[in-house]
């Protein structure tokens, strides 16, 4: 190697004793003080401020209501409300046991028709990208997202109510299933499609099939978000009032008679109560439906902390 080639390399090279040079050189740290007397400073904590206030605005009415809710239908609450049937017009006391055991019935069968398909048509739309039936599958559920639902209960009376003959649980449970049916889809696409692709690649890479690869790495990846759409469909069917009027109507005995349960028959839902005994002119009847209105909030409370916790991993991931 030459001496010039030699000497270039050494000018490139700095010295060990070159002082380091300073990053805030230059910097007129006074300039950085917060001082009200600057306008960006103070544009800034107006601003602030604002936003602040509005924020607390907008909660008084949630908090209004939750307030509301605890203070009237607190004071009816007792074991004979989670045990009773509800009352006569006339009578004093009675509950809503047969209305909570109604909506569980009904939610929980409106889960077992929309969570497979639901999911099923989640993990499709996620592996079949740019296919066109894909495309209007998801538009299809989108556009079902902001379905009425009181036209979901006119289409499960149409189909269910008048060709069986009656209302009943199963009508009710039907027009439930078609508005967590979007929820559950879109919710269930994202968490499949989250799922990092070497995953598969390795899935595939060591002989899997597709529906192994789906049924073995992409649903138990995807289980936390895909739990989270089911619960919050839940939560929203749980509180409906417009279908089950058109379909399970409302009944003051309980769903179970004689040791067996008869689905096809009326069943009695909380919301439905709310909204029959919150229009009662007797005292008992609308301390009722505050009571239940209550229980029936709790009830979606719970349902959605259960979706925010299977959240949490999926968002950690």
């Amino acid at each position: 190697m030459s001496k010039d080639r030699i000497s270039s390399k050494q000018e490139l090279i700095p010295a060990q004793n070159d002082p380091v040079p300073n990053p805030f050189e230059g910097v007129d740290f006074a300039e950085l003080e917060l001082s009200l007397y600057r306008p960006r400073t103070l544009i800034t904590i107006i601003l602030s401020s604002l936003v602040t206030c509005m924020t607390f605005l907008a909660l008084i009415p949630l908090f209004a209501v939750l307030w509301m809710l605890i203070w009237r239908g607190g004071q009816k609450l007792s074991l004979a409300l989670f045990t009773q049937l509800p009352p006569a017009p006339l009578e004093q006391g009675g509950g809503f046991g047969n209305a909570i055991v109604g909506t569980l019935i009904m939610v929980g069968l409106a889960a077992l028709i929309t969570v497979p398909l639901g999911v099923l048509a989640g993990v499709y739309l996620a592996e079949a990208k740019g296919s066109q039936l894909a495309e209007v599958v998801r538009f299809a559920a989108k556009v079902l997202t902001g379905f009425p639902s009181i036209l979901a209960g006119v289409f499960a009376y149409g189909a269910v109510v008048l060709a069986t003959g009656g209302y009943s649980a199963i009508a009710g449970a039907i027009a439930l299933s078609i508005l967590m049916l979007p929820t559950i889809i879109l919710t269930s696409e994202s968490a499949v499609a989250m799922v990092p692709a070497k995953m598969k690649e390795a899935s595939i890479g060591l002989g899997a099939t597709g529906a192994q690869t789906v049924w073995m790495v992409l649903l138990p990846t995807a289980m936390p978000g895909i739990l989270t759409g089911v619960m919050l469909a839940v939560a929203r069917a749980a509180g409906e009032t417009a279908p089950l009027l058109f379909t399970a109507l409302f009944s003051n005995y309980w769903l179970a008679s004689s040791g067996r349960v008869d689905f096809m028959q009326p069943t009695a839902s909380l919301a439905v109560l709310i909204y029959n005994f919150s229009g009662m002119p007797f005292a008992n009847q609308v301390e009722l439906a505050w009571a239940a209105a209550l229980v029936l909030v709790l009830l979606v409370l719970i349902f959605n902390l259960i979706g925010q916790s299977f959240s949490q991993p999926q968002i950690q991931q």
